[in-house]
């Protein structure tokens, strides 16, 4: 919300807003462009029948006191992805879903973009090198690049924000249950994607990985009128801890690695191709694509031990990160730790999608907190439903944030090659990464 606040300020509109709590960095950013509210709090006086359009940000609800005030005077009212549909209706606009890879595709295709100096509107949700705010809107830019997520448009709009968007050009990148307290069962889950593919304009583009068997599917068998462009996973090598993509030029070394980022790279190639960027000049810019913030993302690195972080949570997510890091350093000690911070991974039934899914490690860590359980009103889940869930006897399992901590200080980087894989959309109870660096 704040980076839409700042794009549409940079717009020439004139932008108020208010919360209830505004963390860093948004803080920060709104004050430096006059835009921070001057109190944190409500106050439905301050809706007034002058006011053209209110937003409304996920987390408002139904009874916010601004929100009645502004529906009593009549006033136009938004959902996030709603307002981004009615900035952008006269533009191409591109659209990337997917339950995993769609920050990175998008992020791929922005870096190509910016890279040629070829100048696009964009939602993303990831801080990208090189961009200063997350959403960008013009009158006069072609295409709008967005990062489709399936999750509800607003607390009064219960449809998912990627059927709002109307694509001319989609992207599907995978399909692998979420989102279970909003759907409830995998097959209401999928018909979201099917309903998407339906959303794409007539005589528009579906690119899809046709690795992933329920994107084949759902794409195949969708019969409205659209070009389909299936893609998969490319040919490549890792030497020494550098992976070569194989490209018509020969093997080109890249920054990403692991077979998920180079299928991510493969849709995102044709989504270029079909923004206008030729296959050569996709390949020169991607060489220096560093990755999305918070995806597979170095904290540090010494001679023989590494450390990365992930927003890895759901199961096929963990499963494609823990495989690629083993991949790309075989030779040392793989311990990846997993926290179930999610509303799904923390759900006694959807636990069971865990099996296998940190096969790859050596040793393998799970750290979840009893407290989030309890915030989540969740049934509790106990350490033999984890073990269980996840199928492997040595699976260790911790639940208080000072022994997870201890446990990690006390790994033997001295005397081991490690290579240290943190997933997690939370931080184990307050883990400070800037001090995994120091262990290294």
């Amino acid at each position: 919300m704040h980076n839409l606040a700042i794009a549409l300020h940079e717009k020439g509109y004139q932008v108020t807003g208010s919360d209830d709590a505004i963390f860093e960095p948004s803080k920060t950013r709104l004050e430096k462009r006059g835009l921070l509210p001057e109190e944190l709090g409500w106050f439905p006086e301050k809706i007034t029948s002058d006011i053209e359009s209110v937003i409304l940000g996920m987390h408002a609800k139904a009874d916010n006191p601004e929100l009645l005030k502004a529906q009593e005077l009549g006033l136009k009212i938004y959902s996030y992805p709603e307002f981004l549909y009615e900035q952008s209706k006269n533009k191409t606009r591109v659209v990337i879903g997917g339950s995993h890879g769609k920050t990175t595709i998008t992020s791929m295709i922005l870096h190509v973009m910016h890279y040629h100096g070829i100048k696009v509107d964009y939602m993303v949700g990831a801080q990208l090198e090189g961009f200063d705010t997350m959403v960008h809107l013009t009158e006069e830019n072609d295409f709008i690049v967005l990062e489709g997520d399936e999750y509800l448009s607003s607390p009064m709009d219960r449809r998912p924000k990627f059927h709002l968007y109307q694509p001319n050009i989609a992207l599907i990148s995978g399909i692998a249950w979420d989102h279970i307290n909003v759907f409830p069962t995998y097959e209401n889950y999928v018909e979201q994607f099917e309903i998407f593919i339906q959303k794409i304009t007539n005589g528009g583009i579906l690119v899809y990985n046709e690795d992933d068997a329920e994107v084949k599917r759902v794409a195949e068998a969708a019969t409205n009128p659209i070009r389909k462009i299936p893609y998969s996973t490319p040919k490549y090598t890792v030497e020494n801890g550098t992976t070569l993509l194989e490209t018509p030029e020969g093997a080109m070394p890249i920054e990403v690695f692991g077979a998920h980022n180079l299928n991510n790279l493969a849709g995102a190639k044709w989504i270029c191709q079909n923004m206008g960027v030729d296959e050569a000049d996709f390949y020169e810019a991607i060489s220096s694509f560093k990755g999305a913030s918070k995806r597979l993302e170095k904290i540090g690195e010494s001679k023989k031990n590494v450390a990365y972080k992930d927003f890895a949570h759901s199961p096929s997510k963990v499963a494609a990160t823990t495989k690629a890091v083993k991949e790309q350093y075989p030779d040392r000690k793989l311990i990846a730790c997993l926290e179930l911070h999610t509303y799904s991974s923390l759900n006694a039934e959807f636990l069971k999608e865990y099996e296998g899914a940190l096969d790859s490690a050596d040793v393998a860590v799970v750290f979840y907190s009893p407290d989030a359980v309890k915030i989540k009103q969740l049934e509790e889940v106990t350490y033999e439903q984890i073990a269980k869930s996840f199928n492997r006897e040595d699976l260790i399992i911790y639940t208080n944030p000072a022994a997870f901590k201890e446990y990690l200080f006390h790994l033997k980087f001295d005397t081991e090659a490690i290579a240290l894989l943190l997933m997690s959309s939370g931080n184990y109870g307050g883990l400070n990464f800037d001090e995994v660096k120091t262990l290294l």
